[in-house]
């Protein structure tokens, strides 16, 4: 079984549950997932399947990759992933991967780059309370006093500080999957996923699952 699919994320949306309680939801565009090389443990080391995920230009590829996504008999695609397989003689070039490898009601890992928010201050960046907004008051949103004494005599490292906010890889854990549509290749899950809306996400199989209530 595949333990992992490339998809995009469609929006966010909220349906309720059984006991009335409204539950936020994201629809992800999970495939169709073309499979464009099959590792195995003999020639690779390690067991994987290469999905390639979308459309792109056929000028935005170069020759070599163009070569290579040609075996499947599809693309060029948009996006190329691996994902661990537990045999991959199951599998072959050009099959195209469904949604059965997930369930619903079943826990995913879903991995996206989140939205870049540019250079931040500490109270946008790590939720600083800021200064008091008081008559006289200097420092309301500047992060304070940093430094130390006589020892260490330096800013010690890990400090919450202004910087570079987002675009970065994160991963929403244990997200509980509401709904699937195989006919629409969609997959409702619970909760938030990271990332502006049409960017590229992953889902795969959870590494740890938490027990949470089911949403019903």
């Amino acid at each position: 079984m595949c333990k992992g699919l490339i998809g995009k994320k469609l929006g966010m949306t909220g349906m309720f549950s059984s006991q009335g309680r409204h539950v936020p939801i994201t629809v992800l565009q999970v495939g169709p997932c073309v499979v464009t090389q099959v590792k195995t443990l003999a020639t690779d080391g390690y067991n994987a399947l290469q999905v390639g995920f979308g459309t792109r230009k056929a000028s935005r590829v170069n020759k070599p990759l163009a070569g290579h996504q040609k075996k499947s008999g599809a693309g060029p695609f948009a996006v190329l992933r691996e994902f661990a397989v537990d045999n991959p003689a199951e599998y072959q070039v050009g099959q195209t991967l469904p949604l059965e490898a997930f369930k619903v009601g079943e826990r995913v890992d879903v991995t996206g780059i989140s939205k870049g928010r540019g250079f931040s201050g500490v109270i946008k960046r790590h939720g600083f309370h800021g200064g008091k907004q008081t008559h006289g008051c200097m420092s309301r949103r500047v992060p304070g006093s940093i430094g130390a004494s006589a020892w260490p005599s330096r800013v010690v490292k890990g400090r919450k500080l202004p910087g570079q906010y987002g675009n970065a890889r994160v991963t929403a854990r244990n997200l509980q999957i509401v709904d699937i549509r195989p006919e629409e290749n969609l997959i409702l899950v619970s909760g938030a996923v990271p990332g502006a809306t049409t960017g590229i996400v992953a889902i795969r199989k959870p590494k740890i699952v938490k027990r949470k209530q089911r949403v019903k």
